[in-house]
């Protein structure tokens, strides 16, 4: 009993798996299905961990659904891929977009952290044609993120006042 467990666990939790199971979603989220069936994949495959899943987000990101957009920009923050900037930072510009799907890009940008990522965000937050409360919120992500560098670097941050975002 305990080897026929062990050897169902390893095929539980092998890669393979793990892999088809990305691939099933993708399928998914495909255009041509319903969004009441492809936003829980979406959200499925953005808290997959599997970074195979960042191109589909990335095709959802430009979707005519606005709660299709929404569910991928999450997906991409919870993933943090390099490879979302540029989508998100068209959402996050695109003053058409739905004022908390702009958020959630904002978000993305700054949980990614890279340095295009924080430029965007920079310019966004010193725009004064930009709208008040993207900029209040985006204020804040700038906030946090120097936190958690802060948190992250020590006392070294504090005796380098150079540092910033």
């Amino acid at each position: 009993m305990a080897v026929n467990a062990a050897r169902m666990a390893d095929e539980w939790f092998s890669p393979r798996k793990k892999m088809d199971r990305t691939h099933h979603l993708i399928e998914k989220v495909r255009p041509g299905r319903s969004p009441e069936e492809r936003i829980p994949a979406i959200r499925e495959l953005g808290t997959s961990g599997d970074y195979g899943a960042v191109r589909s987000l990335i095709d959802c990101c430009q979707d005519q659904d606005p709660g299709i957009r929404r569910s991928a920009i999450e997906g991409l923050q919870n993933l943090r891929s390099g490879r979302a900037v540029g989508v998100l930072i068209d959402r996050l510009r695109d003053k058409d977009e739905l004022p908390e799907t702009r958020q959630h890009a904002a978000a993305a940008l700054a949980a990614i952290r890279s340095y295009r990522a924080m430029q965007e965000l920079r310019d966004r937050y010193a725009d004064a044609d930009e709208d008040g409360a993207l900029r209040f919120f985006i204020g804040g992500e700038l906030d946090r993120v120097q936190n958690l560098v802060s948190v992250t670097l020590g006392p070294v941050a504090s005796s380098q006042k150079s540092i910033s975002w």
